[in-house]
């Protein structure tokens, strides 16, 4: 059995992908969604990629990241934060951003898949489970 999943390392590996290059603040916003349905933001108006945005401010939402297993905090600025969500099974990795906005109290949210085109709503059902941990 030991041989079988050091036989599939290097596959899970590449689960991972590549960071994205539009990571971070641009111009007051977080990156648009690509055209794929893997990616949800607070910034899209379409109902395929809109999410509402959080009511909560970014320490709340690290507290909630601090206790899932499959996130990890990779930056975190004064109203920026950026996490990865690595799947169990097949290593596959999300990049989720927050960007909190002070005028309005609200946390907007952007959440993608690095790989493949659909994520049959992984995306979208991560950011509703972080909206319901804050509350």
């Amino acid at each position: 059995m030991k041989k079988g999943l050091f036989a599939i390392l290097p596959f899970l590996g590449a689960c991972a992908g590549q960071p994205p290059t539009n990571i971070g603040v641009q111009n007051g916003q977080l990156a648009a969604c690509p055209d794929s349905p893997n990616c949800v933001s607070s910034f899209e108006t379409d109902e395929q990629h809109g999410i509402a945005p959080l009511a909560a401010n970014l320490d709340q939402i690290e507290r909630v990241l601090l206790e899932l297993e499959e996130a990890n905090i990779v930056d975190s600025q004064e109203n920026y934060l950026y996490a990865e969500f690595t799947s169990r099974i097949m290593g596959f990795v999300d990049d989720v951003e927050f960007l909190y906005d002070e005028a309005s109290g609200q946390t907007h949210v952007r959440s993608a898949s690095r790989l493949g085109y659909s994520d049959l709503g992984a995306n979208r059902k991560r950011i509703e489970i972080i909206r319901a941990a804050i509350r």
